[in-house]
């Protein structure tokens, strides 16, 4: 009995859309332990707080993408090197001095929302009170340019 054939390209290659092309492995190397790291801001504005993970693309988006430097882009900043962090650290676990990095980030992050909610209001539904009511609807909203320092 023979089988269908279920690509037309044959055994060694795949299918691209009008075209054929050789089947790859694909290998994606291992970061080094402890590499270079961006400041907060620019690894938020790059996409990236590692400078060896650059895309090629992200260099021509840079100057487009600014953040302003407001306490609401500084969040934002922690949250991205936080979570930069946790990936590094899923597959370099022992690298001691990024663990220390990453609990230092999680540490700001968390003082930093308690200044800002003092300060601005609440970031999340959930940093209410039952008293306070729906106060996130009240004007200005957070993200209001000059609103958030």
């Amino acid at each position: 009995m023979e089988r269908p054939e279920l690509n037309s390209c044959g055994q060694n290659d795949g299918s691209l859309p009008g075209r054929c092309a050789p089947l790859a492995f694909p290998y994606v190397p291992m970061q080094d332990q402890d590499p270079p790291r961006y400041e907060n801001a620019t690894a938020l504005q790059t996409g990236t707080l590692f400078p060896g993970l650059d895309l090629p693309f992200k260099a021509a988006m840079t100057d487009k993408l600014k953040t302003n430097n407001t306490a609401l882009a500084e969040l934002m900043a922690l949250d991205f090197a936080i979570d930069e962090l946790g990936l590094y650290l899923t597959t370099h676990p022992k690298d001691q001095e990024v663990l220390n990095l990453y609990w230092s980030y999680i540490k700001l992050a968390q003082e930093g929302r308690i200044t800002y909610r003092k300060m601005y209001g609440p970031l999340l539904q959930t940093d209410i009170t039952e008293q306070e009511g729906f106060i996130w609807l009240n004007d200005p909203w957070p993200w209001d340019e000059g609103v958030n320092g």
